[in-house]
C-alpha cells in the first residue's frame, strides 16, 4: 500500500475539519495543536513540509509562496464560502486519490 497524505490546517480552517477528517482515519494537525497560532505563514509552511503534511488554508498569501518557488508538501486553498463537510468530503477524496509524491509543490484548489 502506498504512503497516504497526511494534512496540517492553518488557524482559518475550522477544528471541526480535523475532526471530521480523524473521523475517517485520516492524520490531521492543526496549527492550534502545533503552538503555531499567529506565526508566519513561512513557517507554517515549513512545518508542513518538515512534517510532510499537506498545509489546508483560505489564506491567498500561500498561493503567492508557492509561486515563489517555496517548496513545500502541497497545499489545498478552500474558499471560505465551503462548508464544513464539503471541506472533510474534498480531503478525504484526495486522501484516497493522490500519493504526498503527487502533491509535492503542487496546489489543490477545493
Amino acid at each position: 500500500m502506498s504512503a497516504k497524505i497526511r494534512f496540517h490546517l492553518d488557524e482559518n480552517i475550522s477544528s471541526a475539519v480535523a475532526i471530521g477528517l480523524r473521523r475517517r482515519g485520516i492524520d490531521v494537525s492543526t496549527s492550534a495543536e502545533q503552538g503555531l497560532l499567529g506565526a508566519p505563514d513561512e513557517q507554517q509552511l515549513q512545518f508542513a513540509l518538515l512534517q510532510q503534511r499537506v498545509l489546508v488554508t483560505h489564506d491567498s498569501d500561500y498561493l503567492r509562496l508557492h509561486e515563489s518557488g517555496v517548496p513545500h508538501a502541497g497545499i489545498v486553498w478552500v474558499p471560505q464560502t465551503r462548508r464544513i463537510g464539503e471541506v472533510v468530503t474534498f480531503l478525504a477524496l484526495m486522501w484516497e486519490l493522490l500519493s504526498p509524491e503527487e502533491m509535492a509543490n503542487h496546489v489543490e484548489f477545493a
